[in-house]
């Protein structure tokens, strides 16, 4: 029985993803924005996470250097996200099935601190967080760069599963599953490719450092900086935001680590790798996936 719901979901994706990816290029963007504002209404407890997350955030980004007075309250925050959430659902599925030039637009800064890394010959690891269409990033990795491997998360839908990955090598795009995903990683790195790692949601106290972010408590994970000390490969923070109907992804210099291996000195550079999440969220804070608990387990944000 299980079998048949997992094929049923999968047969149920694919078509309402083409549906999406036919849809007429003009239209896009303003498609998504309405399909986006539709998530809350299927799934309201997704808009109460929302907007306990923005109030429990924005004093912080209130007091941030980056924040802009001009942006509306909590409640139109809120709405925009969710519209951002819908315009990057088009756009993913328009890229699933070959349509559109999307990633061909993508416009490209810092890309000095990009070529600087890999000149050193020892892979790159892409740090960065669920920002943008981040999906579309890791695509335009394989697309752009001729290699590109993303960590991710095994999906408990077998058939679904693997017509993403399917969809995802077609712009040579290759998934790491978590599970045991160390080896690949470092094999990755080995050969020269680039590896990007999300590391901005919640995990367990055991995978973790506890750090602040965006002023509250939270458990982040420390892969990040226990990999890049063990591989000896670059870490560059890495962001995508939209910009009107323009992608840009940026490229920031390469964090340099101090090199302290111990509980403390890992936490510290967790809390440093945060703090570029938090950098982007300021900057454009309907650009992140607020639906996340991201203080769970150490402190709700409200």
């Amino acid at each position: 029985m299980k079998r048949i719901l997992w094929a049923i979901q999968t047969a149920l994706f694919y078509c309402l993803t083409l549906i999406a990816a036919f849809l007429p290029a003009a239209l896009t963007h303003r498609l998504g924005a309405l399909a986006g504002l539709l998530i809350p209404r299927i799934a309201p407890k997704r808009l109460a996470v929302v907007i306990a997350n923005l109030n429990g955030a924005l004093p912080f980004m209130k007091a941030h250097p980056l924040w802009d007075p001009a942006h509306p309250g909590t409640g139109e925050l809120s709405r925009e996200t969710f519209r951002n959430l819908g315009r990057s659902l088009i756009e993913i599925s328009r890229l699933y099935h070959l349509r559109g030039r999307d990633i061909a637009n993508i416009e490209l800064r810092g890309r000095e601190h990009f070529e600087a890394a890999r000149a050193k010959g020892k892979g790159m690891i892409c740090f960065s967080g669920h920002c943008g269409n981040w999906e579309l990033m890791a695509l335009a990795f394989g697309s752009l760069f001729g290699s590109g491997s993303v960590v991710a998360r095994r999906q408990d839908n077998p058939f679904l599963n693997s017509m993403v990955a399917r969809m995802r090598m077609r712009h040579k795009s290759q998934v790491i599953y978590k599970q045991g995903a160390l080896r690949g990683i470092l094999s990755a790195l080995k050969k020269g490719n680039l590896v990007g790692i999300l590391a901005d949601q919640s995990v367990v106290p055991e995978e973790g450092a506890l750090i602040e972010v965006l002023g509250l408590k939270a458990w982040a994970s420390k892969a990040p900086v226990i990999i890049a000390q063990k591989s000896g490969a670059p870490l560059v923070p890495v962001f995508i935001h939209r910009e009107g109907e323009r992608q840009v992804i940026t490229f920031y210099p390469e964090h340099v680590f101090s090199g302290d291996m111990s509980e403390e000195g890992v936490r510290r550079e967790t809390q440093a790798l945060s703090r570029y999440v938090e950098n982007f969220v300021v900057a454009h804070p309907t650009q992140w996936y607020w639906l996340h608990r991201r203080w769970k387990r150490a402190g709700e944000a409200a």
